[in-house]
């Protein structure tokens, strides 16, 4: 099979586009036809920064395709049927072995390019908003860089659920764009001074609930936009500062801070994943939620791909097609 590999880290332009085995499904395991790849940020960083497991390494956690064979001992899943799967790396390849638990079945007319950025998308942002942020209908949340991969599926479900939803985004272009998607009030982080401006939208009461994948000072922006007893879900660094975050500011606001990271929900608790997955994907295949996909490219292209999203071009998911 063709795959994007690459043999150490760096910058895109490590990957090679290689002839590399096909893999075979061990037990528990499914093997899965890729047909599109959500290229998550997680991805970037792992390509950057990750040990590398095997060489050639290929990147990747999720993709979308068609069961083609099962290993033993699967019975949830069978040949034939379409899914988005989750996998700690490979899925930048025309083929990919999956555990069996982190595959979900998707409707058989449902686009692979939709099918691949659902997963780790909705479910984080579902999680950060829900299960960990307590959300309730007439609160206020600010989403930080709400034009990203799971601040788009966060606004639409903020908004969803009865809230008002700020958004913070860093061109006038992509804000506008989330208007769209449910954002009442847009901040453009680069023109305008985020804090003055949630204070402004809030009448100074701050907010209830704050989603921040960017970490570093952008975290400290959003200690200070709680209200009394808000709350954070912190679920990345995206930012790439090497500057701690001060979250001292927390106790004098009886604030709460939580990290979200999806894998370890799925590994823990996966009943209650799989139950918010198969949700997520009826609402999506119900039409009542949206899967943003801003470009295509070829696998063979799969440097230009990261390279675009690295370059902060990007309006919701990347996708790459083998």
């Amino acid at each position: 099979m063709k795959a994007a590999v690459y043999y150490e880290n760096g910058g895109p332009e490590v990957f090679r586009y290689e002839d590399v085995p096909d893999p075979v499904p061990a037990d528990g395991e499914v093997l899965l036809r890729v047909e599109a790849i959500g290229v998550q940020g997680g991805d970037l960083l792992h390509r950057q920064l990750a040990p590398i497991t095997a060489a050639p390494h290929i990147v990747g956690y999720q993709a979308a395709g068609t069961v083609v064979a099962l290993g033993g001992g699967v019975t949830g899943v069978r040949e034939g049927q379409r899914v988005v799967a989750f996998m700690p790396s490979g899925s930048h390849a025309e083929l990919a072995a999956v555990k069996e638990r982190n595959v979900y079945v998707v409707p058989d007319d449902m686009d692979a390019r939709v099918a691949a950025g659902i997963l780790v998308e909705f479910a984080t942002a579902d999680d950060c908003l829900f299960e960990f942020g307590r959300l309730r209908a007439g609160e206020t949340v600010l989403v930080q860089a709400a034009a990203g991969g799971v601040g788009i599926p966060a606004v639409q479900l903020a908004k969803a659920a009865g809230a008002t939803v700020i958004g913070t985004a860093g061109s006038d272009e992509k804000l506008a764009r989330l208007a769209g998607y449910g954002l009442d009030h847009a901040i453009n982080y680069r023109t305008e001074d985020v804090v003055a401006r949630v204070r402004e939208i809030t009448g100074g009461r701050g907010v209830d609930l704050v989603l921040d994948p960017v970490g570093g000072r952008t975290l400290e922006h959003s200690i200070e936009v709680l209200a009394h007893r808000g709350r954070i879900s912190w679920i990345g660094e995206a930012g790439r500062e090497d500057h701690t975050p001060r979250i001292r500011p927390l106790m004098a606001k009886c604030a709460s801070l939580n990290g979200v990271y999806l894998a370890a929900e799925m590994q823990h608790d996966p009943v209650r994943v799989r139950a918010l997955v198969e949700r997520l994907i009826a609402r999506i295949a119900a039409g009542e939620l949206t899967v943003v996909v801003d470009r295509e490219f070829p696998l063979s292209e799969a440097e230009a791909a990261h390279r675009y999203i690295e370059e902060r071009k990007a309006f919701g998911r990347v996708v790459l097609l083998p």
